[in-house]
């Protein structure tokens, strides 16, 4: 069976390619926008990639078009598969049909961290030798891919987004999961070209609680507003709370800073656990994504401290705080940070890990929200925890970035080349300065550009 993917470089998207692929499916799929890592997962799965959308990558015929939720009605591919009657369906809805039923499923949920949780999830599962199944919005390096079957019996860890799901489906992809357990991490406004408000995104939330069977179990944040007027909504499932109360059943003490080492406690009926966490990520959203995969887990059977130790192996998802190089003690790291919050603890977490040399932070307002303007007055506390700052502004960008820049106390660069924006970054650096760049796209090759000029200037 040939089914064509519209949107395939997309993160989930692509994890869904990869699926189908192993499942035995012929796969093909275009994009507007192809680029690694997700590009060189799906060649090396030998999945025919075709750049751009047109009526001609429909041929030969798909028996099924699977259709990404970036696609619009007007696309040209979107305009030929409707015009020839092909059948089509949602990302979710085939990942639901095809690969979902019978497993037990445990939904990833929030504004923030779903990769980093989901990823650190399917880890002490393997780690305990479960063989788990999962669909990742990025590259777990303890696995290498975004998406796999895992063993037929195990569970499987899907990253649940609360974005739309296609065109003609408007409800949130998670809505179509029916999983076991939902961890809901965090809640607060985005994806402004979807959603009016934040209560609109709630009123999202609530249907995945209502999904969610009674033997089922919701691990919540805890000091999460919005989660709280979630299930204020309603709910039908045991709920099990974290965070850092005391009330909370699972809970978390720093014991460093910087939070590369904490400790978790789990407060039960019967015998309470606790356990330490000495690993290689910093920042506290980390540690409450730990937390969050360490709960999960243990509803899988996997005792506190076996999943504590396997904590220390763990390898950050490619694009969550990755270095990708250094040159002449000066380090490159990538990181998806996209959203106010997300760029605040991203860079919070980096500050505190050192004292030693420079943080300058590179940020490229990409996202939909970013592009709206919607969260602009948020933007120039979010780099707070920086030494400087460095705007990119791409031509046709919708709104002033100057306003934000004049609003922050440390240098900030505005830049609207990408080249210009390299050498900037080249004249500026010197040795122990950590460059972290913040996307949630390929930003133009800046990475690989970037470490080449510094490796000429420098190395």
């Amino acid at each position: 069976m040939h089914l064509h993917i519209l949107g395939i470089c997309g993160t989930f998207m692509g994890s869904l390619a990869l699926l189908a692929r192993e499942l035995g499916f012929q796969v093909s799929g275009s994009d507007s926008n192809v680029y690694p890592p997700m590009s060189t997962q799906l060649e090396e799965a030998g999945i025919e990639l075709r750049e751009g959308y047109a009526a001609a990558n429909l041929i030969p015929r798909p028996d099924l078009v699977i259709v990404g939720n970036a696609l619009s009605r007007g696309n040209p591919e979107v305009e030929a598969l409707l015009n020839q009657g092909l059948p089509y369906v949602s990302g979710p809805q085939w990942l639901a049909e095809h690969v979902l039923p019978g497993r037990r499923v445990i939904a990833v949920a929030g504004t923030h961290g779903k990769t980093t949780t989901a990823s650190l999830l399917a880890w002490l599962l393997e780690s305990a030798g479960l063989a788990p199944g999962f669909l990742i919005g990025g590259v777990p390096r303890n696995f290498g891919v975004s998406a796999r079957l895992g063993a037929a019996d195990a569970p499987f860890v899907v990253e649940a987004d609360e974005y739309d799901t296609a065109f003609f489906d408007k409800r949130s992809k998670f809505v179509h999961y029916r999983p076991e357990i939902a961890i809901l991490g965090n809640l607060e406004f985005d994806h402004a070209d979807i959603f009016e408000d934040l209560a609109a995104i709630e009123r999202q939330f609530h249907h995945l609680v209502r999904t969610v069977p009674g033997r089922g179990r919701l691990l919540v944040a805890d000091d999460e507003p919005a989660l709280d007027r979630v299930l204020e909504q309603g709910c039908w499932t045991p709920v099990e709370r974290m965070g850092a109360t005391s009330s909370s059943p699972w809970r978390l003490v720093l014991e460093r800073d910087d939070a590369s080492r904490f400790r978790v406690i789990h407060q039960q009926a019967e015998v309470d656990e606790d356990a330490v966490v000495d690993w290689s990520l910093t920042g506290t959203h980390n540690a409450r994504n730990a937390l969050a995969a360490l709960a999960a887990a243990h509803a899988c059977g996997i005792d506190l401290a076996r999943g504590c130790a396997a904590l220390a192996r763990f390898e950050t998802p490619r694009r969550r705080q990755e270095v990708r190089g250094e040159v002449a003690g000066i380090q490159v790291i990538d990181d998806f940070a996209h959203h106010p919050t997300a760029i605040a603890t991203t860079l919070e977490g980096l500050r505190a890990a050192t004292t030693r040399g420079r943080l300058l932070a590179v940020i490229e307002p990409r996202s939909n929200t970013m592009r709206l303007g919607t969260l602009s007055d948020r933007l120039a506390a979010s780099v707070a925890a920086a030494d400087q700052s460095f705007w990119y502004q791409p031509a046709g960008f919708d709104w002033s970035l100057e306003p934000v820049l004049a609003a922050i106390q440390e240098p900030a660069h505005l830049v609207t080349d990408i080249d210009a924006l390299v050498a900037a970054l080249v004249a500026e650096a010197r040795p122990l300065d950590r460059i972290v760049v913040m996307s949630n796209g390929g930003f133009g090759g800046i990475h690989e550009k970037l470490l080449a000029a510094l490796e000429v200037a420098h190395g």
